[in-house]
């Protein structure tokens, strides 16, 4: 029997096995990096254990530092979590041979899994559909995805429409994949553009029980990574969902699997189902099935590892549960990476934290129609006042709704988020709502495009609100002011005056000198009046305080909270978010720097450099490649130009704002 538990790993995934250890009275331990020290994780397990260094090849992917950690606390089993070294043959034999128990599948089981062109060989052998192209690709075989055979997490895939751009696209590949896992192995496969991507969770038992628990429908994605997951899949005919099951089963089957896993699928708009990888592990998205099951499937990985043997069948699905990942990053620009300090994160409405919602228990005894209720759950990694850097994944928290029905799940999780107040680097917050209320999506017609080819209208920015907002943030600071609570407001005059004054922009154009955003000026008069607006005639000012602006806009009430972190100011309306920063205490720097100057977009480490010095370049043409948050971001050529300097090399580590080259747009010189 576990009476003390390590887990291999950090964030939410830890915080979500610890809960489950905290029910089942079992002991929990820690491990951490530098940067992790006073993370939350760190904070709620009953033993921490240093992992010195801030890098994770230093700290939390060195098998030989957990194995000792685990041993120096005194644990008797060791929990992996996702990611890291979840899916490491090698770090599950090291665990077994140290005495420990091993809360995964069977080294070998793992092994089988762990090379994708591998595990397709041999989910073919045992029946199961794949999908496959020849060792030589045709024309016939476009459009290709190229793969890692180690890979996972979106690193290492190159999507090709034409064969010319195969050696380019493998080449890049192989390098991206060497660097993330220690493996250049690439391989290709079919690339359906508007396939579906389902998955269905596994649990099986050292006695030959094996659960198909239910499906999951994870198509929305961006990089080829998942923002939005729910379960059951929508849509699906009764013959699919059990060929799906039944292809997932003999999977598990054909390698000896034993506890948690999931076996994911492609199905192509024709009605094809193929095979694409197994993960032996738990899923970042397992809570969606754990909110229609009503199961904790930590307890039940435990419980297998521990020799219980399963019930022949696994409870029914009851209602419908979505997943949302809350990223630091900017979907409008590339899905760029946020760091800095998160200083507020409050969803409104959460009834359990990793915990099954009561009302999916709920339903378990009721018909969808008796069950009103919805719930939301929050599983998150952070706290406030954390900081956010590049050492690790850019997930803050993962919101989870259930409801009876798919569109009441989608209402309700749309709705918290909408609602939520998130303080600090820029999140993927807006898309998710948008997408969540989109008619597409609410009609079940997701696939793995969805993100691309919606990607203007759910990226768009929100310009209407933004006056508005930076007019109830000039109010606030001006009732900040004020000396006391029956002074005047700041601004009053009896007689006519020049109008007060104060200009903003948009948070994230700090550390972007090539964003479009439009400043935000200001101008207002408080009079015996009211208040006078030159931007907004008629909008009349009923309450202001530092925190708080309610203003009556077209008969309207619309109330504002205002939070000011230094020169950021953050408004929360009734309209939306908008993150501020006031001008006149934050020089622009970009506006110093000589035209073409290159600035890093966030802190990372530069992996790869494809261009010198003196070389002339075009318009878009990648210059190097920055590494930050588990993803490779391009840096290109803003335009035709001369690269007069270049100041990255591979392995240097930059800051946000760092000047990394500068493209002189002048014509190149005649030549005699």
């Amino acid at each position: 029997m576990i009476t003390s538990l390590l887990v291999a790993n950090r964030g939410e995934i830890a915080r979500r096995i610890f809960r489950t250890c905290r029910t089942l009275g079992i002991a929990t331990v820690a491990v951490h990096s530098d940067p992790d020290a006073d993370a939350p994780h760190v904070r709620e397990a009953d033993l921490a254990v240093r992992l010195p260094g801030a890098a994770p090849a230093d700290t939390y992917l060195r098998a030989d530092l957990l194995v000792r950690a685990a041993l120096d606390a005194g644990a008797d089993a060791v929990h992996p979590g996702y990611g890291f070294l979840s899916e490491n043959a090698g770090f599950a034999r090291a665990v077994l041979d140290a005495g420990l128990t091993w809360i995964g599948p069977p080294p070998e089981a793992i092994a089988a899994m762990g090379s994708k062109t591998a595990a397709k060989a041999l989910m073919a052998g045992a029946g199961v559909p794949v999908l496959t192209v020849g060792a030589e690709p045709v024309e016939a075989d476009l459009p290709l995805l190229v793969k890692a055979a180690a890979g996972g997490g979106g690193r290492g895939m190159r999507v090709v429409r034409t064969l010319a751009e195969l050696p380019t696209a493998l080449a890049a590949a192989r390098a991206e994949a060497a660097a993330a896992f220690g493996d250049d192995e690439v391989f290709c496969e079919p690339y359906l553009p508007t396939g579906r991507h389902l998955e269905v969770q596994l649990l099986a038992d050292a006695h030959g029980t094996v659960w198909a628990v239910g499906d999951r429908d994870c198509s929305l994605q961006r990089r080829h990574q998942k923002v939005i997951e729910e379960a059951p899949a929508p849509g699906l005919a009764p013959d699919l969902r059990a060929r799906l099951h039944a292809a997932a089963t003999a999977a598990a089957r054909a390698i000896g699997y034993r506890g948690a896993g999931t076996a994911e699928f492609l199905l192509a708009s024709d009605g094809r189902l193929a095979f694409l990888e197994m993960n032996t592990r738990l899923q970042v998205e397992h809570p969606v099935t754990e909110c229609v099951t009503g199961l904790d499937l930590v307890a039940l990985q435990l419980a297998v590892a521990e020799g219980e043997k399963l019930p022949a069948d696994p409870p029914p699905s009851r209602g419908s549960a979505i997943e949302a990942r809350l990223y630091a990053e900017d979907p409008a620009r590339g899905w760029r990476p946020a760091t800095g300090t998160l200083h507020l994160l409050d969803i409104p409405g959460v009834d359990v934290e990793f915990a099954t919602l009561p009302t999916a228990a709920t339903a378990a005894t009721a018909t969808a129609a008796q069950v009103t209720a919805t719930g939301l759950r929050l599983d998150s990694g952070v706290a406030d006042g954390g900081r956010i850097t590049v050492h690790y994944d850019a997930m803050l928290a993962k919101v989870i709704a259930w409801a009876p029905t798919r569109a009441a799940a989608a209402r309700r999780l749309a709705d918290a988020l909408g609602r939520a107040r998130l303080h600090g680097p820029a999140t993927n917050r807006d898309l998710l709502v948008r997408a969540l209320r989109h008619p597409a999506f609410l009609d079940g017609a997701v696939h793995t495009a969805f993100l691309t080819d919606h990607a203007a209208e759910l990226t768009a920015p929100d310009d209407k609100s933004a006056p508005l907002a930076a007019l109830a943030a000039a109010l606030a600071d001006a009732a900040a002011r004020r000396p006391g609570p029956h002074a005047l407001p700041s601004g009053w005059r009896n007689l006519p005056s020049q109008p007060q004054t104060k200009h903003y922009r948009p948070a994230d154009a700090d550390t972007a000198p090539d964003h479009p955003a439009a400043t935000l000026d200001v101008r207002y008069r408080l009079t015996r009046d009211g208040l006078l607006a030159e931007d907004h005639p008629g909008v009349q000012l009923l309450h202001s305080t530092g925190e708080s602006v309610d203003l009556l806009v077209d008969g309207v009430r619309h109330r504002y909270r205002i939070a000011r972190y230094g020169d950021r100011v953050h408004v929360d309306g009734p309209t939306g978010h908008h993150a501020l920063v006031a001008l006149d205490r934050f020089p622009d720097r970009a506006a110093e720097l000589a035209p073409g100057t290159l600035l890093a977009p966030m802190p990372g480490t530069v992996v790869r450099v494809a261009a010198r010095a003196g070389d002339r370049v075009t318009a878009g043409q990648p210059l190097l490649w920055l590494e930050a948050m588990k993803m490779e971001h391009q840096v290109t050529a803003p335009a035709d130009g001369t690269l007069t300097a270049l100041h990255a090399e591979a392995g240097r580590q930059v800051d946000t704002g760092a000047v990394l080259a500068v493209v002189d747009p002048a014509p190149e010189a005649a030549t005699a």
